[in-house]
Parts: structure tokens; sequence; C-alpha cells
């Protein structure tokens, strides 16, 4: 089928019925209802590639995340889709699971199809190397019209989402002192990822402006997951004796520590406390409740789509600051 053949059944122009088709509003009634009925009536389907490159850009905007199971990703995600779905356009979708060499294959693979925005949303690596081929992709992708955002650290040259990892973590830490703990340990992800280290260096300041001896504070390196969290839990058991309270710098981890914790008899919060950060959705059917520390995650998603969607290209990045809050509930508690 021919869009010649579907102007002429509109009784329209081609131009006319390109128009339409390819999504402009400068088409209005009655021409416009009648080429899209001839269109569905004809079976009609556009070709999205030639329009792609008759545009410059396609009506598909890139996601790229760490892990889609994740309720920290898919959170931020749906706060992507819905200002994606709102301006008509489609997300197409890449999970990286944490992989930096899949995360360069995808933002490469996005380029090539032309994608009109793309936003990737992960912690940066201490791997520098790989920092630099991210951010000259991306050079060459603003360079050919394309405007892309990041959510996580500002080292890309894009826009930028920037949660305040260090600054919650001192908070956090600085509250728990006040509920009278003075023995930590951190369950922290691996050692070059920087909002694992971003919040780990904001707790130990926070407990240092408590006048808290950072030297003895444990701090256990692992996987920023779940199981990650679950194992480093049954390391502190084994080591012994547990501190009064364990800070895990995600709450997916916080989680997995949870269930190791009661595995091993452990009970949260009367043998020891427990907190997270980001404060994911499913935190709400957890007993004991968990204290986080909040991240707005679905408006920060929205937030980089407006950045990358609404943003004339060729302008100066910006760099939007997410406060975080902390929120003390059950899992941690005040010590007598």
């Amino acid at each position: 089928m021919l869009l010649s053949e579907v102007a002429a059944h509109a009784g329209v122009s081609l131009a006319t019925a390109s128009r339409v088709l390819s999504g402009s509003r400068s088409v209005g009634e009655p021409h416009r209802g009648r080429v899209l009925a001839a269109a569905q009536e004809l079976r009609y389907t556009p070709n999205a590639q030639a329009q792609a490159v008759a545009r410059g850009a396609s009506n598909v905007v890139g996601l790229i995340i760490h892990d889609v199971l994740d309720p920290y990703f898919s959170s931020i995600a749906g706060g992507v889709m819905r200002q994606v779905e709102e301006r008509e356009l489609v997300v197409f979708l890449a999970s990286t699971h944490s992989d930096v060499d899949r995360e360069l294959e995808f933002v490469q693979t996005m380029r090539s199809h032309r994608v009109r925005a793309l936003i990737i949303c992960g912690s940066r690596t201490t791997d520098r190397a790989h920092n630099e081929r991210l951010a000259h992709e991306l050079e060459g992708y603003a360079a050919a019209g394309g405007q892309a955002a990041v959510i996580s650290q500002d080292r890309l040259g894009t826009h930028a989402v920037v949660p305040q990892n260090r600054t919650g973590a001192r908070a956090l830490a600085r509250e728990l002192c006040r509920l009278g703990h003075r023995r930590f340990a951190v369950l922290a992800g691996p050692r070059g990822l920087l909002t694992s280290r971003d919040r780990l260096t904001g707790f130990r300041e926070g407990l240092v402006a408590e006048g808290v001896d950072v030297a003895d504070l444990q701090v256990l390196h692992g996987e920023f997951t779940r199981e990650g969290g679950e194992s480093l839990a049954a390391r502190l058991i084994a080591q012994g004796p547990l501190p009064t309270c364990v800070f895990a710098v995600n709450d997916v981890m916080a989680l997995g520590a949870l269930a190791g914790f009661r595995a091993a008899g452990v009970r949260v919060p009367d043998d020891v406390s427990l907190a997270g950060f980001d404060d994911i959705a499913p935190l709400r059917d957890v007993v004991p409740s968990l204290t986080s520390v909040h991240l707005p995650l679905e408006e920060m998603g929205a937030r980089a789509a407006q950045l990358a969607l609404d943003t004339e290209p060729q302008t100066t990045s910006q760099a939007v600051k997410v406060h975080a809050e902390v929120v003390l509930r059950d899992s941690t508690r005040r010590l007598a």
C-alpha cells in the first residue's frame, strides 16, 4: 500500500496525507479525519524509518536504565513515560544490567535509529575511559540535533537531574545519631559506583558532625542489589558483634539485609536498627516499615524527559538538583 493511494482515497494531496500521517498538527479538519479514515480503511502503516530520515528524528524517545526490575528505575521510567505519552511519542526502553559496555552500545544503537531524545538513568562510575567514550558519543548525538538528559551525576555534558545523595546521607546520619546510635555499619555498593561513594561520604560527614569516631565505622562493599544486601548482612553477622544501626546505601540492599537478618534470627529494630535510601514504593508493604531518604523518583523521570524534549537544541545544558528528605520509620529505634 502506497501513501499516494491513501491520498487519492481521501481526496487530498500527497503532501497533505504525508503531513497528517507523520503526526503534524498543521492539517485541520475535515482533511485530517479523511486521511486517518482512509489509512485505517486501506490498512496503511507509515514507514517509521523513512519518516525519521525525512524529519531528522523519529517519534521515539530512548530510555536507558540499569535494571528494569529495580523499583528505583521502574519508578523513574514511569515518570519519563508519562511525559512522553503526553506528547504522543513512544519509549524505547533498554536495560544495561549495570554493564557499562552495554550502556555505550545502547546509546550508539539509539543514535542510529535517530531517537528524538535520549535519557540515561543510572550512576556514573570511576571508569574515566568509559565516561569519556560515552560523553563523546553524546556530543555526536547533540551535534546532529539530538537532546539528552541524565539522571545521576552531572558528568557527561548533557542536561542532568542530580539527586542530592551526599546531602541526604549526611542528614540521615545526623538523625540516627540523635536517636542515640553511636556504633554503625554501612552496606555499601561497588567501590567504583559514584552513587554509593557519594552516599557513604555523606554518611561519614554526618557522623563526624555529631561527634562520632568514624575510625570504628564498619564498611562492607558488595553488589548494589537485594542479593548484595542479604549477603553483606550475613557477613556482618558472622563478623560480630553487631552495631546498633546499619545503613544500606539503597533500599533494595536494605530489603535484602532485612531478609538476611530475619533468616539469622536477628530482629529489626530490637537487635539492630536498619535504614536505606531512595524510599521506593515497595517499602509501604514492609514490616517493620523502613527508615529511608526520600527521593521523588517519578518526578525525577518527568523532569529529565522535559529537559530532553522541551529544551531547544544547542542550548546550554542545565543541572537540576533534587532534594533528598529523611523519613524516620519503625526500623530505627531510639536507644535509651
